[in-house]
C-alpha cells in the first residue's frame, strides 16, 4: 500500500488535519517562538536550538530551470515568491538549504540532468522540491518518490509547499486552475517575480495547445489550450514597463492558437500590446505552429512590420516529408509551412524565420530526410534548431518502429552541416543599423543587442549602453551573430519609462509588501527584514528575536545554575 506521501493530492489541505493551524495562524504564532536551552546529560553544558531549522521561510534557496522561455517564466514567478516571503535566493547550490528544480519534459537529456540533480542534492542532504513539466506529466516516478512536487499551475503556492518541505513535509499540488468548470491559463499574472534579466519580460498568454503530436510530452503536462484574457496580459505588459522593462517575449507551447478558447485571436491581443509599447521598447513573438498562423497571415504581416516588434517569427516545420508530419500528426502539410514562410517574407522584408527540425522520427526514409535537407538548402534559415529524436515514454511515437541510432546520429550530423555551410549574415557588413543592448555575453566581453529582425548583434561593454538603443556600423559577421561598432556621436536613446529593478529585485509587490519595503522590512533585493513594528514582525525579525532570546536563555540557565 503506497505511504501518504507517495500518494497525488489535489491540494494542501489534504495533507493537514483539522487539528492542525491554518497558514495564518502559523504565520502569527511565529511571534511567540522562544527557543529554550537545555542540559545534555549532566554536563555544565547547553544546546542552543537553530531557529533556521524551526521556522520556514529563514532557509536559502537555489534553484534550476530547464527548458522554454514559459518554463524560465515560471521560475521567475517562483523566486519572487519566495524572495517576498522572506526566504533568501542564493546562485551557489551547496550553501542552500533546499534545491527548487524546476524541470522540462521535451527531451531526454534534460530530463536525465533534471533526475542527476535531484540525486546529487539528496547526497548533500538538501530539501529538495520539484516543479515543470517532468513531475506534472510523470509524477509516480519512482526518483520523485517522497519529494514535494509544485504542478505547472500551482506556482502560486509555491512558499506552502516549500514550507512544508522545510519541515519534513512531502506535499503534492497538481490541480488545474478552474473558474466555474472552465480551465484558466494558470496562475495569476500578477504574483511577484525575480526577473532573470531586469530589462526583460517573459509573458505567458496561454498554456497547452490544441494539437496532439505524437512525439510530444508537453502535452501530457500543460494539457489542452488555456488563454489568459487580454486585459490580464495589457496589465502585465504595463505593469512591466513601470519597472523599467524594455523588452517584452510572449511565449506559450503554441502562440499563434492564443484566444481560440475565449473568442479572440492573437491579432487582436498583439495590436492592444503595441499601444503600451514605449518608444524604443521592443517585443518578440514566441512560437507558432503553421495551421493557427495561415489563419491570420495578412494581420500578422503588419504586426511584424511595426516599428516596435521585432520582424522576427519561430514557426517549427520538424520535417519536410508529408508522410512524416502525418505520422506526427502535425496537422499541416509542407506546402503549408511554405505559404507561410513565403507570404512573410514577401510581406515583412528582412524578416528572420527560425524553424525546429527532428531528424530521425520513427518511419523516417531516406527520401523523407532529403526532403527536409532541399527545405533547409531553399530556404537557408538563420536559426535553426535540430534535434534527434528521442522517444518519450508514453507518448504513440515510442511505440512505433524506430529508425536505428546510428542513422538518427548520421542525419543530424549530415543536417548540422548542411546548416553550417552558409553564413546568413555576410551580406548585412556595412549597414548601418539600430540596436538594442539588453544583456551580456556568454563569455563577459561584449553586450548583446539585437536589431529589428532579432539578429544577434554584439556591441562593446559599455556601461552608458546597456538597456539602450543605440545606432550602429556592422563590421563583422558570423554564423550566429553580427558585430557592431557604435558610430561616432551616435546618440544613446533610453526606451525604458522608469529606471530598471536591480539584479535580484522582486517585481510585482502588493501594496502591503511596497509599504513593508518603505518602512525598511524588505530590502532592494526582496528579502524580508527585521522591523521594529509589534504588529509587522517578519521572518527575519523573528529570527533575530529568536537567535536574541536564545543567548538571554543561555544566560540566564548558566546564572541559576552558579547560583544553585
Amino acid at each position: 500500500m503506497p505511504s501518504a506521501c507517495d500518494s497525488l493530492i489535489d491540494d494542501i489541505e489534504d495533507m493537514v488535519s483539522a487539528d492542525d493551524p491554518t497558514p495564518q495562524e502559523r504565520q502569527y504564532a511565529r511571534k511567540s517562538v522562544i527557543p529554550r536551552a537545555r542540559k545534555r546529560n549532566t554536563q555544565q553544558t547547553t544546546e542552543v536550538l537553530q531557529a533556521d531549522s524551526l521556522i520556514p521561510g529563514m532557509q536559502k534557496i537555489w534553484m534550476r530551470t530547464w527548458g522554454c522561455s514559459h518554463n524560465n517564466s515560471d521560475g521567475e514567478y517562483m523566486a519572487g515568491q519566495l524572495a517576498a516571503s522572506g526566504y533568501k535566493m542564493t546562485e551557489d547550490p551547496a550553501e542552500a538549504d533546499l534545491w527548487l528544480l524546476n524541470s522540462c519534459t521535451v527531451k531526454n537529456p534534460a530530463e536525465d540532468h533534471f533526475r542527476n540533480s535531484i540525486k546529487k542534492a539528496q547526497e548533500q542532504d538538501k530539501k529538495v522540491v520539484v516543479a515543470g513539466c517532468v513531475p506534472q506529466a510523470q509524477p509516480r516516478m519512482d526518483y520523485l518518490k517522497g519529494l514535494s512536487i509544485i504542478g505547472v499551475q500551482q506556482i502560486d503556492r509555491v512558499v506552502e509547499v516549500v514550507d512544508e518541505a522545510v519541515k519534513g513535509h512531502s506535499v503534492r499540488l497538481l490541480g488545474q486552475k478552474k473558474d466555474n468548470g472552465k480551465r484558466l491559463g494558470g496562475a495569476r499574472l500578477d504574483l511577484p517575480k525575480i526577473r532573470k534579466n531586469p530589462l526583460i519580460e517573459i509573458i505567458s498568454i496561454n498554456t497547452g495547445c490544441l494539437n496532439a503530436c505524437t512525439y510530444c510530452k508537453t502535452k501530457h503536462a500543460r494539457g489542452d489550450l488555456a488563454s489568459y484574457p487580454i486585459e490580464e496580459l495589457v496589465e502585465r505588459a504595463r505593469q512591466s514597463f513601470q519597472e523599467g522593462v524594455c523588452e517584452i517575449w510572449l511565449t506559450s507551447e503554441d502562440t499563434g492558437a492564443y484566444g481560440k478558447d475565449i473568442g479572440t485571436d492573437l491579432p487582436t491581443l498583439l495590436w492592444r500590446l503595441v499601444e503600451e509599447i514605449p518608444e524604443g521598447a521592443m517585443l518578440r513573438l514566441g512560437m507558432t505552429n503553421p495551421p493557427y498562423i495561415l489563419e491570420h497571415l495578412e494581420e500578422m504581416s503588419k504586426i511584424l512590420n511595426h516599428p516596435r516588434v521585432y520582424a522576427f517569427l519561430h514557426v517549427p516545420v520538424q520535417s519536410a516529408s508529408d508522410s512524416v508530419l502525418m505520422d506526427m500528426k502535425r496537422e499541416y502539410c509542407a506546402d503549408d509551412f511554405r505559404r507561410v514562410a513565403d507570404f512573410l517574407k514577401d510581406k515583412v522584408p528582412g524578416i528572420t524565420i527560425a524553424t525546429d527540425i527532428i531528424c530521425g522520427f520513427p518511419g523516417e526514409t531516406d527520401a523523407d530526410f532529403q526532403e527536409t535537407c532541399d527545405l533547409v538548402k531553399e530556404y537557408r534559415f538563420p536559426s535553426l534548431f535540430i534535434n534527434q529524436f528521442y522517444p518519450r515514454p508514453g507518448t504513440p511515437a515510442a511505440k512505433m518502429d524506430q529508425v536505428p541510432a546510428q542513422v538518427k546520429k548520421q542525419r543530424t550530423k549530415e543536417l548540422s552541416a548542411l546548416f553550417h555551410s552558409y553564413n546568413p549574415y555576410h551580406h548585412k557588413i556595412g549597414e548601418t543599423q539600430q540596436v538594442l543592448v539588453t544583456e551580456e555575453s556568454f563569455d563577459s566581453q561584449y553586450y548583446v543587442a539585437h536589431n529589428k529582425y532579432y539578429e544577434q548583434v554584439l556591441v562593446p561593454k559599455r556601461s552608458e549602453f546597456k538597456g539602450k538603443m543605440i545606432e550602429v556600423e556592422i563590421f563583422e559577421a558570423g554564423k550566429h551573430f553580427l558585430k557592431g561598432r557604435p558610430l561616432d556621436g551616435c546618440k544613446v536613446f533610453t526606451p525604458s519609462i522608469a529606471e530598471p529593478l536591480q539584479k535580484g529585485e522582486v517585481s510585482g509587490l502588493t501594496q502591503e509588501q511596497l509599504s513593508l519595503q518603505q518602512n525598511g522590512s524588505i530590502s532592494s533585493s526582496g528579502v524580508l527584514t527585521a522591523s521594529w513594528s509589534p504588529w509587522s514582525w517578519d521572518r527575519e525579525g523573528l529570527k533575530l528575536l529568536s537567535i536574541s532570546l536564545a543567548v538571554v536563555a543561555i544566560i540566564v540557565v548558566f546564572m541559576w545554575e552558579k547560583l544553585h
